[in-house]
């Protein structure tokens, strides 16, 4: 409510000085009426809706540009549209690029434009391994139920876009059809932090694969990803130690891009007739534009930032702590569809992960990083998981924090845990060590 109010105040004075300063081209076009007020209005609901929606096609246009896949800056996996890249090993602390990693999984990226044709994935034979291949379409919904959770076997299976209604050739094994025809796919494949699984995993991972259907023979591939070349930034694109994904004053340009490229769910054409009207008014009159840029800034600063608090975010899970709800599964829940993605895109659905997470100790008080701070789980009380669980250390902008341990989570991966003697956990987490005998348990 206060922002709200904020925002109407300074808007209103913005529009003030600029209106004195009108010309006869500033007035509206025939055809598109809208008010400065309403304008004001409509860009902060349109600024909120779409922050995800344009968070994706800033990622499919960068990324987009690398010229083979690899590894981005030698931390993060990049492949041109319709090719994906694997990493060989956990993300590394200096990876900026996707907030809220964990260091539970080996994981994979890549993009698909579905316009161009579908695109066949390739699946190894896991085992009892956990994995998933999240699908996500370019609102970050999930699109496709694959991995150890879904009995998914191994084989060629297809992914093609909303409007494919081309013929399944022999040898896939099912197709999904994605909503939008951008879509992103985040393979994850759990690895123990050991040496002996770090060699087991390497031929498993050298069998994930993506490609377009014109390139399909049914024969399998693989790719040495441990070997994958390096890729430095794409021209144009400017290097940063975390990239910013959604610039309030380009949105303009990029909300009339989502308009175009991503259609309505059911029930939101009216919703699409109505950022299409700011769209139209905003570009053919100037107060307009800069009511828009200004509206976009302002829920930046006032709304979307504050995604990064937890309190913010999610549902109370109780005890402190919160937890994601809805997740890749937003319908039209759109503002923890945008805090997700402001706080932790690429989420999984609740059936495959649930996240817990929490700004602050057991009596209130934020967490700082000169605290000493502790996690019990009472015995026979740990997590109850079919695949694994961790509990992940992050900074205020929720990365990794770079340390000597080279550790960032703790969990089912790690094998030298220590119990206490009456069969609880405790998990420890500060700058100094809580003891010798205790610095397994220890972020």
């Amino acid at each position: 409510m206060s922002f709200s109010k904020s925002l109407t105040i300074k808007a209103m004075a913005f529009l003030t000085l600029l209106c004195a300063a009108c010309t006869s081209e500033d007035t509206p076009v025939a055809g598109v009426s809208m008010s400065i007020e309403e304008a004001e209005k409509t860009a902060a609901q349109a600024y909120l809706w779409g922050w995800p929606l344009a968070n994706m096609l800033t990622r499919y246009h960068r990324v987009g540009r690398v010229p083979k896949a690899g590894h981005l800056m030698g931390v993060a996996p990049v492949a041109p549209p319709g090719q994906l890249a694997m990493l060989a090993d956990y993300i590394k602390p200096d990876q900026k690029f996707v907030a809220c990693p964990n260091q539970d999984v080996v994981y994979g990226a890549g993009m698909m434009n579905l316009e161009e044709g579908p695109i066949v994935l390739q699946v190894p034979d896991f085992d009892d391994r956990y994995w998933v291949y999240a699908i996500y379409d370019a609102r970050t919904d999930q699109i496709a139920p694959i991995g150890l959770q879904h009995g998914t076997k191994r084989g060629h299976y297809l992914v093609v876009g909303p409007d494919w209604n081309g013929e399944t050739p022999s040898g896939i094994e099912a197709v999904f059809r994605s909503t939008t025809n951008i879509a992103f796919i985040i393979p994850r494949v759990f690895m123990n932090d050991t040496a002996e699984d770090r060699a087991a995993i390497q031929p498993i991972i050298d069998q994930i694969l993506m490609y377009p259907l014109t390139e399909f023979d049914g024969q399998w591939r693989t790719f040495d990803w441990s070997n994958a070349p390096r890729i430095p930034y794409p021209m144009g694109w400017i290097q940063r130690s975390s990239p910013k994904w959604v610039d309030p004053t380009g949105f303009l340009d990029q909300l009339a891009e989502i308009l175009e490229r991503i259609p309505p769910l059911p029930g939101e054409e009216p919703l699409y007739d109505q950022y299409r009207t700011l769209v139209a008014a905003a570009k053919q009159n100037r107060p307009i534009k800069n009511t828009m840029i200004e509206a976009a800034k302002q829920t930046e600063s006032g709304v979307i930032e504050g995604f990064l608090r937890w309190s913010e975010n999610g549902e109370p899970a109780g005890n402190g702590w919160q937890r994601s709800y809805d997740s890749a599964n937003w319908g039209t829940n759109y503002r923890n569809r945008t805090a997700s993605a402001r706080s932790n895109i690429f989420e999984n659905v609740q059936e495959e992960t649930r996240y817990y997470f929490t700004d602050y100790d057991i009596s209130g008080n934020q967490l700082d990083g000169n605290g000493q701070y502790r996690v019990t789980f009472p015995a026979g009380e740990l997590p109850p998981v079919n695949g694994f669980w961790s509990m992940t250390l992050y900074n205020e902008s929720h990365f990794f924090y770079e340390n000597p341990l080279n550790r960032y989570s703790l969990g089912t991966k790690n094998t030298t845990l220590q119990r206490n003697e009456d069969g609880s956990l405790t998990l420890y987490a500060g700058n100094t060590s809580p003891g010798e005998d205790k610095e397994s348990n220890w972020l």
